[in-house]
């Protein structure tokens, strides 16, 4: 399983992120080798990167500004500049819209360039939604294949954080960054489906990984709505993501934004489920080009024939996240040696996450190949207890 990375019991943000950098420091600076190479493999060399991401932090301070000062303490904790550890943050709205779909001739160019620093050179996910009318034991669950290239394996981490009220936070998420597949000890749980816009990049708005860990400080999809609606009013988002979310009242809610407009998809659904384009019809003319290898569309019909099995149990959630029927481009996806390292992706991870019991389940490779298992959060035990008396 993944490391735990602990920083619960530090009291201000900029320690907390010091700690998580110190004891994360080789993970993070595998993942600042894994996205220079990314990055170069689209033009953009490594200094290049740290500036475009130097244009998100006022957006990240209008949004919390104890998470620029998290940001700030794993770059000191991980001994990195800021602008590293914050390109890792906004890696998504770094990448352009089509950089799974083509590689850039200026690639070798920028490959150049990261070697000089030192740096190494070297469709994303699947998720469902249910609610408790729609599962077998009354309970609401949130699950999702992780799908990202094999190499980031190795820089997973398990966060276990706290926002500034003392909320307990759990995330799986890649070393560096803030959050990414994660739960609260309130029940509310957040996954990421990466989608691509047209739109992307033409605003310095909230880049997506900040925010889920944002969304994991609050107790419901009803507040995280309108915290939505007035971010979009504000700061706005960087680039296009879709945020699959589920809480412990059994709400459920996928939350499609890009830079121009947001749009939740399937509101007032018993479950819904999503893969890599656009769904809600407001944002269906912002849909960039992408690889044919990401499957999105092939991915969504397979996962819903599972969501239309009512009712659902975890171990038909497990079935989804296990399904290889349509070969490499499965839902479970294995690596394809066909094509380029950069564009190898396969589920590095899944999660089932009970957000009525604030427990989740995490198979740490291609779950076709290992089980899913319990992985503690730290907060669970505690708070039944709690609950109970």
């Amino acid at each position: 399983m993944f490391p735990v990375i602990d920083v619960r019991s530090v009291d201000s943000a900029r320690a907390r992120g010091e700690r998580y950098g110190r004891l994360a420091r080789d993970r993070v600076i595998h993942s600042v080798q894994t996205y220079a190479r990314l990055f170069a493999d689209c033009g953009l060399d490594w200094t290049e990167a740290g500036r475009r991401a130097m244009q998100y932090r006022d957006a990240i301070d209008a949004t919390d500004p104890q998470l620029l000062e998290e940001i700030e303490g794993i770059a000191q904790g991980a001994k990195l500049v800021f602008s590293d550890v914050l390109a890792l943050n906004c890696r998504t709205e770094i990448l352009p819209a089509t950089f799974l779909a083509r590689v850039s001739d200026q690639s070798a160019e920028a490959r150049a360039h990261n070697q000089a620093l030192g740096l190494l050179d070297w469709g994303e996910c699947t998720a469902i939604a249910v609610s408790p009318d729609a599962s077998d034991d009354g309970h609401t669950w949130l699950a999702q294949n992780w799908d990202w290239i094999g190499r980031q394996r190795d820089a997973l981490v398990l966060l276990h954080t706290r926002d500034a009220m003392g909320r307990a936070i759990a995330t799986l998420t890649e070393a560096g960054m803030l959050a990414k597949i994660g739960l609260n000890d309130q029940g509310m749980a957040v996954g990421l489906n990466i989608l691509r816009s047209i739109t992307d990049g033409s605003r310095p708005g909230v880049p997506v990984h900040v925010l889920l860990r944002h969304a994991l400080s609050f107790d419901s999809l009803k507040r995280f709505r309108i915290r939505l609606a007035e971010l979009a009013a504000g700061p706005g988002f960087g680039a296009a993501s879709n945020i699959p979310a589920a809480d412990a009242h059994g709400d459920i809610g996928s939350f499609e934004i890009s830079p121009s407009a947001w749009s939740e998809y399937a509101s007032g659904e018993a479950v819904f489920v999503h893969t890599n384009h656009f769904l809600c019809a407001p944002l269906l003319e912002q849909q960039a080009v992408m690889a044919s290898s990401l499957s999105t569309e092939a991915r969504l019909r397979c996962a819903q024939a599972y969501a239309s099995k009512r009712p659902i149990s975890a171990a038909a959630i497990e079935a989804l996240l296990r399904d290889e029927s349509d070969g490499l481009l499965s839902v479970c996806r294995k690596p394809d040696p066909a094509l380029p390292e950069q564009a190898r992706v396969e589920s590095v991870a899944g999660v089932r996450i009970n957000c009525t019991e604030r427990r989740w389940w995490i198979a740490p490779n291609v779950p076709s190949q290992v089980g899913f298992d319990e992985v503690a959060t730290g907060f669970a035990a505690t708070r039944y207890a709690e609950r109970a008396s």
